[in-house]
């Protein structure tokens, strides 16, 4: 690809040319040259300035959009020049579930980096709505996630099953109930995730086979991070339902405490996802890493 390409890209993702200029590297004046340039050269303006702000035209995002795809084409060529010499070079991008990301991934992304040294990764993580969201966008090659609901543009795999338990600080008077009605919910403080969470939804998926939403639940607070949740715990005498894989740590510590749900199972299975249609070439490649990696 051209370099002008590269900074009209870096511009139309960051919606402002001194970002862009920061993450080339390069003067913004520089950048400035670089965009009047390419719009002289196909003779159409790709940016418009609204109150301070930038915008694509239409045929800035007309560009953005083929400019993305010569890029990925471009990406799956070094790839695909990489294994005929066994040197898999290329690009990932990958975006993951708070709890995935956190807990799961980071050793199996070293392993990858060790075995494939030359193959760029970029990870981004948030919840798991909002990585099927950079998956449409194209900002993403692949995402793993935690949600039990599918989009209809996505292909989704399944990976490996985790279990969501019900969890409460090891001071809280709740630590000596052994277990606990799913109707008692209703009555006791909980903390919950936010909307668009991947554990939200699949608690909401287990309530509605109860007859019960979460409204009906006694929720004090909703937190954006699994992290907060436990931290929150520590002085908060109440209940939360976390991914066991998550909470290793602190129940071997007895920081934390489980309560059995009766008659409830909080089991979910975590996917991989990526979109219809041709794939990153690395996407086959990281996908039979981690079916195959031993958690």
């Amino acid at each position: 690809m051209d370099f002008r390409d590269q900074v009209f890209i870096a511009v139309a993702e960051n919606l402002s040319f001194s970002k862009a200029a920061e993450t080339l590297f390069i003067s913004q004046p520089a950048i400035t040259k670089h965009i009047k340039e390419l719009e002289s050269k196909l003779n159409v303006a790709l940016f418009e300035r609204k109150s301070n702000k930038v915008f694509l035209t239409k045929a800035g995002e007309l560009c953005y959009t083929r400019l993305k795809d010569i890029r990925q084409n471009y990406e799956n060529m070094v790839f695909e020049l990489g294994r005929l010499t066994d040197a898999f070079k290329g690009k990932l991008r990958l975006g993951a579930s708070s709890t995935i990301s956190q807990y799961i991934l980071p050793g199996i992304l070293a392993e990858f980096h060790k075995r494939y040294p030359q193959i760029d990764l970029h990870i981004l993580n948030g919840n798991s709505l909002e990585m099927e969201q950079k998956l449409l966008a194209k900002e993403i090659d692949m995402a793993l996630v935690e949600n039990d609901s599918s989009q209809v543009d996505l292909r989704y795999s399944p990976w490996i099953k985790d279990e969501l338990l019900l969890v409460c600080g090891s001071q809280s008077l709740y630590s000596k109930q052994r277990s606990l009605a799913i109707s008692d919910l209703q009555q006791i403080p909980l903390v919950m995730r936010e909307r668009g969470s991947g554990t939200l939804e699949v608690i909401e998926h287990e309530l509605r086979k109860k007859a019960l939403n979460l409204e009906s639940l006694n929720i004090h607070i909703h937190l954006g991070s699994t992290e907060a949740i436990k931290n929150f715990l520590v002085n908060f005498d109440g209940l939360a339902i976390l991914s066991q894989q998550a909470i290793q740590k602190e129940l071997r510590l007895k920081e934390l405490s489980i309560v059995k749900i009766k008659g409830v199972n909080l089991l979910r299975e975590l996917r991989s996802v990526t979109r219809l249609g041709p794939e990153a070439s690395s996407v086959p490649l990281f996908k039979s890493f981690i079916n195959s990696y031993n958690l």
